[in-house]
């Protein structure tokens, strides 16, 4: 019982050794057998009200005493089986194990000792004393807010990916041609199963995880050593949210910059104004890539606010970009409402995740931790 408050048989055989009585003494004036009492002392029975009240009136103490007793020793007991309680819900804060249990980013574990050990190789760290921080890149920048558990639970995983990509050297003075490249591969949903070949030609790593519930996060741009990722997460199945989401953290990788990208998408779309400069610069670059500004401003001022559908497939056609793309940036300037010309949003995540190293929709990949 070492580390517990005493059993309230430890303080009845202290009253009996003051008295000088015996336990069968006990047993006689309680009118109890002697296996009772004896249980009673070696704490194998508790007290109940009856027996407090027996004891109480035995030794002269009254009852109360015997029931604080027995309840301070019942919380010892179960307060010293709490710290199980308290590492497991600590672990449960620092990271979504449920979660991550369904994925296969960890083993589902019984106990807490082994929960810990699961967490820390998938995390890579030997203890939890810290803040887990991801390591985005030497290259960093100004600091971001900081991720949620699910946030970074994603990162950590699409890092896992991205050591499994097989890449050419990179060299940033070749991203012009990437550029170039991609551009070409935006204009058709077809090509999107391309997009792994062309970035590994240009040395940069390409990955996409599904997101967590609750993570709403977009995609993410970070570095291995010299070498750049491209993660994203496909929330929304369109293909211009896709080409800007890629797009937008492309222009990451080409400044140099590292970042963690959550709500591109339309749904608690972040305004211009409140993004860092990083952001704002990352979007207007993407958007420029995709669709010259010169060329969209042109014809909003010769066809707004009658946007038709012919319209605007015409228009795509003269500038040799997806339909899709131009009905996202006129819905991103309020040219149009959120619901308009949805028949020209076409699906693209099953033509990119078959090329692509995927965590998600199903698909489960077996990557031992660092």
């Amino acid at each position: 019982m070492s580390g517990h408050t005493p059993h309230p048989g430890y303080f009845i055989q202290q009253e009996l050794d003051s008295r000088g009585w015996t336990q069968r003494d006990l047993a006689e004036i309680l009118g109890r057998t002697l296996a009772a009492v004896n249980e009673l002392i070696k704490g194998k029975r508790g007290i109940t009200p009856e027996t407090a009240v027996a004891l109480g009136q035995a030794f002269g103490t009254g009852p109360d005493a015997w029931m604080k007793r027995e309840s301070d020793y019942r919380l010892s007991i179960a307060s010293g089986r709490g710290g199980d309680i308290q590492r497991r819900a600590k672990l449960y804060e620092l990271a979504p194990v449920r979660d991550m249990e369904k994925r296969g980013w960890i083993k589902k574990v019984g106990d807490v000792a082994s929960l810990e050990v699961e967490l820390k190789s998938f995390f890579g760290v030997e203890s939890f004393d810290q803040p887990i921080e991801f390591s985005v890149s030497l290259r960093a920048t100004s600091p971001r807010k900081r991720l949620t558990p699910s946030q970074l639970a994603w990162c950590f995983r699409a890092r896992q990916l991205a050591l499994n990509v097989l890449v050419k050297p990179f060299n940033l003075d070749r991203l012009e041609a990437a550029r170039v490249e991609l551009r070409k591969l935006a204009a058709y949903r077809s090509e999107a199963c391309r997009v792994t070949e062309v970035l590994a030609e240009f040395g940069i790593r390409f990955v996409i995880v599904e997101c967590l519930p609750g993570a709403k996060i977009d995609g993410a741009a970070f570095w291995i050593g010299d070498s750049p990722t491209i993660a994203l997460s496909l929330r929304y199945d369109r293909h211009d949210y896709f080409w800007f989401t890629l797009m937008h953290e492309f222009m990451h990788v080409a400044n140099s910059d590292s970042s963690v990208d959550d709500d591109l998408g339309r749904d608690g779309n972040i305004p211009t104004m409140l993004k860092d400069e990083d952001e704002k610069r990352a979007d207007n670059q993407a958007a420029e890539l995709l669709l010259h500004t010169s060329d969209l401003e042109s014809f909003i001022r010769r066809v707004g606010p009658l946007y038709s559908q012919d319209r605007i497939v015409q228009f795509a056609h003269s500038v040799k970009m997806h339909p899709s793309v131009i009905v996202g940036q006129l819905q991103n300037r309020g040219e149009i409402g959120w619901d308009s010309h949805r028949v020209l949003l076409t699906k693209i995540r099953d033509n990119v995740v078959d090329t692509a190293l995927t965590d998600g929709w199903g698909r489960v990949v077996s990557i031992d931790p660092e």
